[in-house]
């Protein structure tokens, strides 16, 4: 299992209550939510990834443990965090994770070429 589908439902269901314009992909090595053409969340096996506004990065993976950047050739992802699964027992813990990625979902900048 490249991801883990109990927590990719618990994120579907999250998502499609709240907005619509949803799409699922499969990329690196798991399940990406893309919502407007543009990622928002990702499922892995045993932890989520969330882009997130880039300037809240900092406040979010301190007042987080089980939080950590995403790194991509040695170099941190600014916006892009990964959440482990610790974190996530509650539906409340998660929905807080999916509202951040929803908020700046309508700042960000679509990487789809038109």
């Amino acid at each position: 299992m490249a991801y883990n589908e109990k927590l990719a439902d618990r994120v579907r269901e999250i998502l499609s209550a709240s907005t619509s314009n949803i799409e699922e992909k499969k990329m690196f090595g798991g399940l990406c939510f893309m919502v407007n053409d543009k990622m928002c969340v990702g499922v892995r096996p045993d932890t989520i990834m969330v882009r997130i506004d880039p300037e809240k990065s900092d406040e979010a993976l301190e007042a987080s443990p089980g939080a950590k950047p995403m790194v991509h050739g040695g170099k941190e992802m600014k916006g892009f965090i990964y959440v482990g699964e610790d974190e996530l027992h509650t539906k409340k813990q998660l929905q807080y994770w999916i509202k951040m990625a929803l908020e700046f979902n309508g700042k960000a900048k679509s990487s789809k070429k038109k």
